[in-house]
Protein backbone atom coordinates (compact mmCIF):
# COMPACT_ATOMS: atom_id res chain seq x y z
CA UNK A 1 0.00 0.00 0.00
CA UNK A 2 2.75 2.54 -0.26
CA UNK A 3 4.12 4.04 -3.25
CA UNK A 4 7.37 6.28 -4.05
CA UNK A 5 7.34 9.57 -6.21
CA UNK A 6 8.88 8.98 -9.02
CA UNK A 7 10.96 11.77 -9.98
CA UNK A 8 13.60 12.27 -12.94
CA UNK A 9 16.81 10.98 -11.49
CA UNK A 10 15.44 8.19 -10.40
CA UNK A 11 13.79 6.86 -14.03
CA UNK A 12 16.27 4.59 -15.10
CA UNK A 13 17.59 2.95 -11.75
CA UNK A 14 13.90 2.28 -10.71
CA UNK A 15 12.83 0.73 -14.08
CA UNK A 16 15.97 -1.59 -13.81
CA UNK A 17 15.72 -2.67 -10.24
CA UNK A 18 12.23 -2.74 -9.78
CA UNK A 19 11.67 -2.81 -6.21
CA UNK A 20 8.61 -3.87 -4.31
CA UNK A 21 6.78 -0.99 -4.24
CA UNK A 22 2.60 -0.88 -4.85
CA UNK A 23 2.76 2.45 -6.88
CA UNK A 24 4.60 5.12 -8.30
CA UNK A 25 2.84 8.92 -8.27
CA UNK A 26 4.32 11.47 -10.92
CA UNK A 27 3.14 15.06 -11.44
CA UNK A 28 0.35 14.94 -13.89
CA UNK A 29 2.34 17.90 -15.68
CA UNK A 30 5.35 16.94 -16.59
CA UNK A 31 3.59 13.80 -19.34
CA UNK A 32 1.29 16.48 -20.71
CA UNK A 33 1.41 16.57 -24.77
CA UNK A 34 1.60 14.10 -27.23
CA UNK A 35 4.63 11.35 -27.27
CA UNK A 36 8.42 11.86 -26.65
CA UNK A 37 10.47 10.75 -23.93
CA UNK A 38 9.13 11.55 -20.72
CA UNK A 39 5.80 9.67 -21.65
CA UNK A 40 7.71 6.81 -23.27
CA UNK A 41 9.32 6.65 -19.51
CA UNK A 42 5.62 6.98 -18.32
CA UNK A 43 4.91 3.87 -20.00
CA UNK A 44 7.40 2.04 -19.21
CA UNK A 45 6.84 2.54 -15.60
CA UNK A 46 3.11 1.78 -16.31
CA UNK A 47 4.30 -1.70 -17.63
CA UNK A 48 5.65 -2.45 -14.23
CA UNK A 49 3.38 -0.38 -11.53
CA UNK A 50 0.05 1.31 -11.01
CA UNK A 51 0.45 4.38 -11.51
CA UNK A 52 -0.96 7.48 -9.94
CA UNK A 53 -1.06 11.34 -11.03
CA UNK A 54 -1.04 14.46 -9.18
CA UNK A 55 -1.29 17.43 -10.71
CA UNK A 56 0.24 20.58 -9.20
CA UNK A 57 -1.50 23.32 -11.75
CA UNK A 58 -5.00 22.81 -12.34
CA UNK A 59 -6.12 26.13 -10.05
CA UNK A 60 -9.30 24.50 -8.33
CA UNK A 61 -10.20 27.00 -6.21
CA UNK A 62 -9.84 29.51 -9.18
CA UNK A 63 -13.05 31.60 -9.07
CA UNK A 64 -11.67 32.78 -13.01
CA UNK A 65 -12.43 29.04 -14.14
CA UNK A 66 -10.38 25.99 -14.71
CA UNK A 67 -7.98 26.10 -17.85
CA UNK A 68 -9.59 24.00 -20.45
CA UNK A 69 -6.37 23.63 -22.38
CA UNK A 70 -4.88 22.02 -19.47
CA UNK A 71 -7.99 19.98 -18.18
CA UNK A 72 -8.15 18.98 -21.82
CA UNK A 73 -4.30 17.35 -21.73
CA UNK A 74 -4.96 15.98 -18.02
CA UNK A 75 -7.88 14.30 -19.29
CA UNK A 76 -6.04 13.16 -22.52
CA UNK A 77 -2.94 11.74 -20.09
CA UNK A 78 -5.76 9.90 -17.71
CA UNK A 79 -7.38 8.33 -20.74
CA UNK A 80 -3.94 6.47 -21.93
CA UNK A 81 -2.45 5.77 -18.44
CA UNK A 82 -5.73 4.88 -16.81
CA UNK A 83 -3.88 5.75 -13.40
CA UNK A 84 -5.12 4.12 -10.18
CA UNK A 85 -5.88 7.90 -8.73
CA UNK A 86 -5.71 11.18 -9.69
CA UNK A 87 -4.97 14.12 -7.43
CA UNK A 88 -4.68 17.95 -7.32
CA UNK A 89 -4.30 20.39 -4.20
CA UNK A 90 -7.17 23.07 -2.34
CA UNK A 91 -5.66 25.93 -3.94
CA UNK A 92 -5.69 28.80 -6.73
CA UNK A 93 -3.16 30.05 -9.22
CA UNK A 94 -5.03 31.51 -12.03
CA UNK A 95 -6.57 34.64 -11.83
CA UNK A 96 -7.73 38.08 -13.49
CA UNK A 97 -4.85 41.00 -12.99
CA UNK A 98 -4.84 43.91 -15.13
CA UNK A 99 -7.22 42.38 -18.15
CA UNK A 100 -6.25 39.36 -18.55
CA UNK A 101 -5.96 35.71 -16.74
CA UNK A 102 -2.31 35.02 -15.10
CA UNK A 103 -0.97 32.10 -13.51
CA UNK A 104 1.19 32.31 -10.21
CA UNK A 105 2.60 28.99 -10.58
CA UNK A 106 2.30 28.54 -7.34
CA UNK A 107 0.02 26.84 -4.62
CA UNK A 108 -1.74 29.77 -2.90
CA UNK A 109 -4.53 29.45 -0.20
CA UNK A 110 -8.07 29.81 -0.54
CA UNK A 111 -10.59 31.08 2.31
CA UNK A 112 -12.48 28.43 4.00
CA UNK A 113 -15.56 30.44 2.77
CA UNK A 114 -18.79 29.42 1.72
CA UNK A 115 -18.09 31.91 -1.66
CA UNK A 116 -14.82 29.94 -1.78
CA UNK A 117 -16.52 26.41 -1.35
CA UNK A 118 -18.72 26.78 -4.11
CA UNK A 119 -16.17 27.69 -6.49
CA UNK A 120 -14.18 24.65 -5.24
CA UNK A 121 -17.12 22.45 -5.67
CA UNK A 122 -18.21 23.53 -9.10
CA UNK A 123 -14.53 23.07 -10.28
CA UNK A 124 -14.20 20.13 -8.99
CA UNK A 125 -17.19 18.24 -10.12
CA UNK A 126 -16.11 19.73 -13.80
CA UNK A 127 -13.01 18.04 -13.56
CA UNK A 128 -15.04 14.66 -12.20
CA UNK A 129 -17.41 15.08 -14.77
CA UNK A 130 -14.98 15.50 -17.50
CA UNK A 131 -12.71 12.64 -16.53
CA UNK A 132 -15.75 10.27 -15.51
CA UNK A 133 -13.85 8.95 -12.12
CA UNK A 134 -13.70 10.19 -8.47
CA UNK A 135 -10.90 12.45 -8.25
CA UNK A 136 -9.00 13.44 -4.87
CA UNK A 137 -8.30 16.68 -3.52
CA UNK A 138 -5.25 17.70 -1.30
CA UNK A 139 -4.83 19.48 1.88
CA UNK A 140 -2.39 22.61 1.54
CA UNK A 141 0.30 23.64 3.37
CA UNK A 142 0.10 27.69 3.47
CA UNK A 143 1.93 30.57 4.45
CA UNK A 144 -0.48 33.29 4.99
CA UNK A 145 -3.79 33.63 6.14
CA UNK A 146 -7.13 35.10 4.83
CA UNK A 147 -8.41 37.71 6.70
CA UNK A 148 -11.78 36.92 8.14
CA UNK A 149 -15.15 37.86 7.03
CA UNK A 150 -17.03 39.41 10.24
CA UNK A 151 -20.30 38.94 8.18
CA UNK A 152 -19.35 35.32 7.20
CA UNK A 153 -17.62 33.35 9.73
CA UNK A 154 -15.03 30.99 8.08
CA UNK A 155 -15.18 26.89 8.12
CA UNK A 156 -12.14 25.01 9.70
CA UNK A 157 -10.40 23.58 7.24
CA UNK A 158 -11.23 19.87 8.02
CA UNK A 159 -14.92 20.99 7.79
CA UNK A 160 -14.16 23.04 4.78
CA UNK A 161 -12.83 19.75 2.61
CA UNK A 162 -15.32 17.32 4.12
CA UNK A 163 -17.94 19.48 2.96
CA UNK A 164 -16.70 19.45 -0.46
CA UNK A 165 -16.12 15.80 -0.05
CA UNK A 166 -20.12 15.36 0.55
CA UNK A 167 -20.82 17.88 -2.12
CA UNK A 168 -19.13 16.61 -4.73
CA UNK A 169 -18.49 12.84 -4.22
CA UNK A 170 -14.70 13.37 -4.52
CA UNK A 171 -11.79 11.98 -2.12
CA UNK A 172 -9.42 13.98 0.28
CA UNK A 173 -5.87 13.34 -0.40
CA UNK A 174 -4.48 14.11 3.22
CA UNK A 175 -1.24 15.56 3.56
CA UNK A 176 -0.14 14.61 7.05
CA UNK A 177 3.17 16.85 6.35
CA UNK A 178 0.83 19.88 5.48
CA UNK A 179 -1.07 19.83 8.08
CA UNK A 180 1.97 19.84 10.84
CA UNK A 181 4.11 22.44 8.97
CA UNK A 182 0.84 24.40 9.62
CA UNK A 183 0.87 23.54 12.55
CA UNK A 184 4.36 24.65 13.41
CA UNK A 185 3.81 27.69 11.55
CA UNK A 186 0.62 28.77 14.01
CA UNK A 187 2.57 28.38 16.84
CA UNK A 188 5.57 30.45 15.57
CA UNK A 189 2.51 33.15 15.55
CA UNK A 190 1.99 32.40 19.47
CA UNK A 191 -0.46 30.11 18.72
CA UNK A 192 -1.25 28.03 22.43
CA UNK A 193 -1.63 23.91 22.37
CA UNK A 194 0.98 21.32 21.09
CA UNK A 195 1.07 21.20 17.36
CA UNK A 196 0.98 17.63 17.12
CA UNK A 197 -1.91 17.26 19.14
CA UNK A 198 -3.92 19.79 16.98
CA UNK A 199 -2.77 17.67 13.56
CA UNK A 200 -4.38 14.72 15.66
CA UNK A 201 -7.72 16.65 16.43
CA UNK A 202 -7.85 17.64 12.51
CA UNK A 203 -7.32 14.40 11.70
CA UNK A 204 -10.05 13.61 13.90
CA UNK A 205 -12.63 15.52 12.60
CA UNK A 206 -12.14 14.02 8.80
CA UNK A 207 -14.42 10.71 8.09
CA UNK A 208 -12.53 8.01 6.86
CA UNK A 209 -14.96 7.17 4.16
CA UNK A 210 -13.39 10.15 2.00
CA UNK A 211 -9.62 9.26 2.32
CA UNK A 212 -8.32 8.05 -0.57
CA UNK A 213 -4.34 8.61 -0.12
CA UNK A 214 -2.16 9.80 2.28
CA UNK A 215 1.28 12.10 1.62
CA UNK A 216 4.55 11.93 3.78
CA UNK A 217 7.40 14.38 3.66
CA UNK A 218 9.77 16.22 4.77
CA UNK A 219 9.59 19.88 5.80
CA UNK A 220 12.66 22.83 6.56
CA UNK A 221 13.00 25.73 9.29
CA UNK A 222 13.76 29.09 7.62
CA UNK A 223 15.84 31.39 10.16
CA UNK A 224 15.55 35.18 8.70
CA UNK A 225 18.80 36.45 7.28
CA UNK A 226 20.50 38.86 8.60
CA UNK A 227 18.97 42.30 8.66
CA UNK A 228 15.41 40.69 8.19
CA UNK A 229 14.63 39.56 12.16
CA UNK A 230 11.14 41.14 11.67
CA UNK A 231 10.19 38.63 9.02
CA UNK A 232 10.61 35.99 11.58
CA UNK A 233 11.42 32.04 10.92
CA UNK A 234 9.28 29.91 8.73
CA UNK A 235 8.63 26.06 8.54
CA UNK A 236 8.40 25.40 4.69
CA UNK A 237 6.91 22.24 2.65
CA UNK A 238 9.88 21.73 0.69
CA UNK A 239 9.82 18.14 0.27
CA UNK A 240 13.55 17.63 0.97
CA UNK A 241 14.50 15.93 4.04
CA UNK A 242 12.94 12.44 5.41
CA UNK A 243 9.64 12.06 7.38
CA UNK A 244 10.68 13.61 10.66
CA UNK A 245 9.37 11.66 14.18
CA UNK A 246 6.40 14.00 14.80
CA UNK A 247 5.03 12.94 11.41
CA UNK A 248 5.88 9.17 11.40
CA UNK A 249 3.67 9.80 15.10
CA UNK A 250 0.69 11.78 13.03
CA UNK A 251 1.01 9.58 10.28
CA UNK A 252 0.08 6.41 12.79
CA UNK A 253 -3.08 8.06 14.52
CA UNK A 254 -4.08 8.40 10.74
CA UNK A 255 -3.51 4.77 9.64
CA UNK A 256 -5.32 4.29 13.01
CA UNK A 257 -8.36 6.28 12.15
CA UNK A 258 -9.40 6.16 8.34
CA UNK A 259 -7.68 2.03 8.03
CA UNK A 260 -4.69 1.16 5.59
CA UNK A 261 -4.84 4.27 2.96
CA UNK A 262 -2.23 4.12 0.32
CA UNK A 263 0.37 6.17 1.28
CA UNK A 264 2.99 7.70 -0.88
CA UNK A 265 6.56 9.15 0.08
CA UNK A 266 7.19 13.00 -1.67
CA UNK A 267 10.74 14.07 -2.09
CA UNK A 268 11.28 16.73 -4.69
CA UNK A 269 13.94 18.79 -3.95
CA UNK A 270 17.89 17.84 -2.64
CA UNK A 271 17.06 13.93 -3.82
CA UNK A 272 18.79 11.36 -1.96
CA UNK A 273 19.47 8.27 -3.47
CA UNK A 274 16.68 5.81 -4.66
CA UNK A 275 17.68 3.78 -1.66
CA UNK A 276 17.25 6.53 0.74
CA UNK A 277 13.61 6.83 -0.89
CA UNK A 278 12.55 2.81 -0.57
CA UNK A 279 13.75 2.72 3.12
CA UNK A 280 11.13 5.43 3.84
CA UNK A 281 8.79 3.81 2.01
CA UNK A 282 9.84 0.20 3.95
CA UNK A 283 9.32 2.62 7.16
CA UNK A 284 6.08 3.93 5.97
CA UNK A 285 5.06 -0.12 5.10
CA UNK A 286 6.01 -1.18 9.03
CA UNK A 287 4.12 2.01 10.52
CA UNK A 288 0.94 0.76 7.92
CA UNK A 289 1.24 -2.75 9.33
CA UNK A 290 1.78 -2.45 12.44
CA UNK A 291 -0.83 0.21 13.34
CA UNK A 292 -3.38 -1.85 10.73
CA UNK A 293 -2.77 -5.00 12.92
CA UNK A 294 -3.27 -3.26 16.40
CA UNK A 295 -6.44 -4.46 18.28
CA UNK A 296 -9.16 -1.57 18.11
Amino acid sequence: MVGVGWRQPHYGELLQRQPPLSFLEVHSENFFGEGGAALSVLEQGRSCYPLSLHGVGLSLGSAAGLDSWHLDQLARLVKHIDPLRVSDHASFARGAFDGNTVHASDLLPIPFSAEALNVLCANVQQVQDRLQRRFLVENLSSYLNWLPDPDEPALREPEFLSTLAQRTGCGLLIDVNNIYVNALNDQINGAPGDPVQQCLHWLDRISPTVVGEIHLAGHCRVQPVPGEEALGEIVIDDHGSRVCAEVWQIYAHAIARFGAVPTLIEWDTDIPALDVLLAEAAQAQAVLTATAERPA
